[in-house]
């Protein structure tokens, strides 16, 4: 019995001592904090497990109207390296940010940026929609990582590679699927205006009345405006995104019928456009290839005539 005692208790103890090094050692994993659900996807792709991610705007949630909780600014503090979008799409937690992260847009050519209006010097922050400029992104994540984990230069450089090729299939794809909806048809109406960097790369119109934030109130007078354009030009079906209020769209399928037309809002679970947000971790198009895909379908889908 003493036998079995001492037996028991040396097991107990050693179980005790690797739990106590695995505990440390899952404590001593690097931390990096990313504001968004697409730089949370681009530092798995190229870290995989070698660091820990803790993000602050929770998937599904507004970057743009989001404000930091005590734990979002205890983790930009304590984290490694901290990587957000900049162009003011974080715009609530812009200051802290750029004392303490790093922009992965800070390396664009200001000619590739889309201003939000022709005499503004705003820029449209949504540029992960132009696969090219999502692919720089990618390139500057990666070199950030490198600087600040060395040691792992081989093993992110390589995953960086492999993603970037993935990125060029997509773009391919993205080509392949439009190809059967023609340039006139190619006119996206959603409440705000996401989609500009998508729809100068494909030849799409993009008509939003709710404007670039999704902080803006929709007027009479744009909701009456956006109502004629859609029946001027024959648009088969508005577009609902995850992250905007549906009222504006249901707006404008009653102002449609009320001049004796018809318009489908494509929206609902599983059935609206991602726009500032990936899906939660687990769900379908939890990841920038997938979300893609699934907006490309849709508009595919319920455009073409």
């Amino acid at each position: 019995m003493k036998h079995i005692t001492q037996y028991f208790l040396t097991t107990l103890l050693l179980f005790t001592a690797i739990f106590n090094i695995k505990h440390i050692e899952a404590a001593e994993q690097p931390l990096v904090t990313v504001t968004t659900s697409f730089l949370e996807d681009i530092v798995t792709q190229i870290a995989e497990d070698t660091v820990e991610i803790a993000l602050i705007v929770p998937a599904g949630g507004d970057p743009h109207i989001y404000n930091a909780s005590a734990r979002d600014l205890q983790n930009i503090l304590e984290a490694d390296v901290v990587l957000y979008h900049g162009l003011h799409f974080e715009a609530q937690m812009a200051a802290i940010l750029v004392d303490y992260g790093f922009a992965v847009t800070r390396n664009f050519s200001k000619d590739d940026l889309i201003l939000v209006a022709a005499d503004s010097q705003d820029v449209d922050p949504h540029y992960w929609f132009n696969i090219e400029l999502y692919k720089q992104s990618v390139e500057e994540a990666r070199d950030i990582l490198i600087e600040t984990f060395p040691t792992q230069k081989d093993l992110y450089t390589t995953n960086a590679d492999n993603y970037l090729k993935q990125l060029d299939e997509l773009a391919k794809w993205i080509e392949e699927q439009l190809a059967v909806l023609p340039i006139e048809q190619r006119i996206l109406v959603t409440p705000h205006d996401a989609f500009e960097y998508f729809a100068r790369t494909h030849d799409f119109i993009v008509y939003a009345p709710q404007g670039i934030s999704t902080e803006s109130e929709v007027s009479n007078e744009q909701i009456i405006q956006t109502v004629q354009y859609i029946i001027d030009h024959q648009v088969p079906a508005i577009f609902l995104d995850t992250t905007s209020n549906p009222q504006a769209m249901e707006k404008l399928q009653e102002g449609v019928q009320q001049k004796n037309a018809e318009v489908q809002v494509v929206g609902g679970e599983g059935m609206a456009l991602f726009s500032d947000s990936l899906a939660p971790k687990g769900q379908a198009n939890d990841n920038y290839i997938d979300m893609y895909k699934h907006n490309i379908s849709l508009i595919v889908q319920h455009l073409v005539r």
